[in-house]
């Protein structure tokens, strides 16, 4: 990356660091910043563009509709940093297809790139940190804990609603390895967990 690219990035850490810092949702600056870093790890061992990986993992949850994102920040934020369109489009195409449930709607993540920046995303949600985020996801939008079902609204059969589901949804060999690792905790902790629940 160049001068002004890494300009950028420091405007887009500030940026990225003052709407999510208060979250107490699992969806805080802390968790951008892990993004961030298993992006960059992830792409030690792939070819694609460093700038536009960093401004997509830092930017991915300023939008976010589920924490009550007005929809249009990033993209207002890359145009005050004049950068230049075909960077743009492509960090707000990676933002637009990443999540989820746009992907279970039919999205397809067009880059390695965007790639890339999903498994980063996707990895934090598993493992131990995944466990912590769920349950504060969970608290903070007042779902039980457990409530005797893999299907039901509590924050444990979101587990098995998406969670348990992310590591065959892994897109690059890095992400694939670390995945399998995390899911192995998590089915650990699941197990554990309804052993405890059941007064064992």
């Amino acid at each position: 990356m160049d001068d002004q690219q890494f300009s950028v990035i420091a405007k887009a850490e500030s940026f990225a660091r003052t709407i999510m810092m208060d979250d107490s949702s699992g969806h805080d600056y802390e968790h951008v910043k892990r993004v961030r870093l298993m992006a960059e790890r992830i792409l030690l061992h792939e070819k694609a563009d460093p700038f536009i990986v960093v401004l997509a993992a830092l930017l991915h949850d300023v939008d976010d509709k589920k924490l009550g994102g007005p929809g249009d920040r990033a993209e207002r934020f890359l145009r005050e940093q004049r950068v230049a369109e075909p960077i743009r489009s492509a960090v707000l195409g990676i933002l637009l297809t990443m999540s989820y449930s746009a992907q279970t709607a039919g999205a397809v993540t067009p880059s390695i790139e965007g790639m890339i920046v999903q498994d980063a995303d996707r990895l934090d949600a598993i493992g131990a940190i995944g466990v912590a985020r769920a349950f504060a996801y969970g608290g903070k939008k007042g779902r039980p804990i457990y409530a005797g079902a893999v299907d039901d609204d509590s924050s444990l059969a979101h587990f098995h609603q998406k969670l348990l589901k992310l590591k065959d949804l892994m897109n690059t060999k890095t992400a694939k390895r670390i995945a399998a690792r995390r899911h192995r905790f998590l089915l650990g902790y699941l197990k554990q967990f309804m052993k405890e629940w059941d007064g064992k």
